[in-house]
């Protein structure tokens, strides 16, 4: 590999897209730009996007980094996209979007969920043919509910695309899809690496979906070369490869070097994730579990939460702090809050499968009803939500040994301390808090090694240019480890207690 090669990654998420330029010569990022994304929401539990978007952005953050100085662009390699799972864009017969992307949170679908798995056989046929459940935000009920409501869209229907996808397609003509990002979709077999007729007949039996599903391809070769026009409008090679890229949460596995087993992703974002790479699928039985493919070319078993920085934000904005503030409240509240204990679930739950829940405090007492300990209690439930979904993950045989920390909540010096405390387990945080634009732009490096110089190991590229954070390490301490052991016990114990109510029974 040549120093001054250089590889760039695109991050398209829900609040907006990301651009780095990375250069392998130097072992950094040279350049970064960011543009935010609009979205379409109703009190309906619509959530929508136009694809559109996602290119003007893209648009904008290319041009920002291409302008860079340092940046040469005849030495840019190729590029790689990561983009938001789960999203349904649909394209007629020239290409165009017919309508605006139903997204990974878009919950209006849910009646289509239950209908595709009645029709399929119940939700352990569904996970006996797939890997996964259809579950609410994957992609098989969008294509329902266009079908259902909007026949005239449905009609011209032609191809069927994710949207990271479609950004590849915008930037080289192709439609082709990942292993990682296809299997969110609730119609791609996990263990097969292929389509599911089964579920796509469920959805519409007379055959047109099968149709419209783009080429399945593996993670290690490129979708193909940019397209003239790309290459004219911001002046790079035309030999400029794009790499397969995936879902966003496959490629922050690549950007925290998360491509070998027992390292833990864990993300503390507004909602929560815990993954781990496998060599093998890991379905889970009971479909609390997502039984991904990664984008480094084995599985990603990945637990999801609706509740994480989402309780500590609410509670700071109704006692007035500021971030600083709030951390130092945590830290001079004793462990476990003074026997306050909060459910999360704010935004209903995922893991566990509890979508009507509400947030609940317990313990209450007239001495322990203090901003420190309602602050604690906060950080402390969140965090409880996640080790739920870690016990998840070792009942299916994934022995952690080290988690590394991303998202908002990583910042905070106490809440790594107490996610070490809590799972028992070493945290330490990558210096880059752009794991899904640094993935990316490794993963163009992997395929462009593959493509052109006679192949690469994924796992020693993450070695040479994922760093970690070392003043960021927090080691589990016994008596903390001890404590939190019990209180989990505890918090799980009100969770069952809870659970007929949450369900309305």
């Amino acid at each position: 590999m040549q120093g001054d090669q250089l590889f760039l990654g695109i991050d398209s998420g829900t609040q907006g897209t990301k651009t780095v330029v990375f250069s392998p010569g130097q072992g950094k990022i040279i350049a970064e730009a960011f543009a935010a994304h609009d979205i379409i929401e109703n009190n309906t539990g619509r959530r929508e996007q136009d694809p559109k978007w996602w290119i003007d952005a893209c648009t904008r953050v290319l041009h920002e980094v291409l302008q860079t100085e340092g940046v040469v662009r005849d030495r840019v390699c190729a590029i790689g996209v990561s983009g938001q799972q789960h999203g349904f864009v649909p394209l007629d017969d020239r290409g165009e979007v017919i309508r605006p992307a139903k997204l990974w949170c878009d919950t209006e679908t849910t009646p289509q969920c239950d209908e595709i798995t009645e029709k399929v056989g119940g939700r352990e046929k569904v996970i006996e043919l797939i890997g996964n459940s259809v579950a609410a935000g994957f992609t098989a009920s969008k294509i329902l509910w266009m079908k259902q409501h909007e026949p005239e869209n449905y009609d011209h229907l032609k191809t069927i695309l994710l949207p990271h996808d479609y950004i590849n397609y915008w930037l080289t003509g192709e439609k082709k899809s990942e292993f990682g990002d296809a299997s969110g979709t609730a119609y791609f077999d996990v263990r097969t690496r292929s389509w599911s007729t089964t579920i796509l007949e469920a959805i519409d039996d007379s055959g047109k979906l099968a149709r419209c599903l783009p080429e399945l391809i593996s993670s290690d070769i490129p979708v193909g070369t940019i397209r003239s026009s790309i290459a004219e409008r911001f002046q790079l090679s035309p030999d400029v490869l794009v790499s397969s890229g995936g879902g966003d949460n496959m490629v922050a596995a690549i950007g925290t070097g998360n491509v070998s087993p027992g390292i833990i992703t864990m993300s503390l974002g507004t909602s929560g994730t815990i993954y781990s790479f496998t060599n093998h699928p890991v379905v889970d039985p009971n479909g609390e579990l997502a039984a991904f493919c990664s984008s480094s070319g084995g599985w990603l078993p990945l637990a999801c939460t609706m509740n994480v920085t989402v309780a500590t934000e609410l509670t700071r904005a109704v006692l007035g702090l500021n971030l600083k503030d709030l951390n130092e409240k945590v830290s001079s509240a004793p462990i476990g809050s003074g026997g306050i204990i909060l459910l999360p679930y704010f935004n209903g739950e995922r893991t566990p499968s509890l979508p009507k829940a509400k947030a609940s405090f317990f313990g209450l007492t007239s001495t322990n009803y203090t901003p420190e300990n309602l602050c604690r209690a906060s950080m402390e439930g969140a965090t409880l939500g996640l080790r739920y979904g870690l016990e998840v993950l070792i009942k299916q045989g994934i022995d952690p040994t080290e988690i590394r920390l991303v998202g908002g909540g990583a910042k905070s010096r106490v809440w790594r301390q107490m996610v070490a405390d809590i799972f028992d387990c070493p945290v330490i945080c990558p210096k880059s808090d752009e794991a899904g634009a640094v993935g990316a732009a490794l993963q163009a490096m992997w395929c462009y090694l593959n493509e052109k110089e006679g192949g690469a190991s994924l796992k020693e590229l993450t070695d040479d240019f994922i760093s970690l954070d070392e003043s960021t390490r927090s080691q589990p301490e016994t008596s903390n480890v001890s404590q939190y052991a019990d209180i989990y016990q505890r918090y799980m114990e009100i969770n069952n207690e809870m659970k007929s109510l949450f369900e309305g029974k």
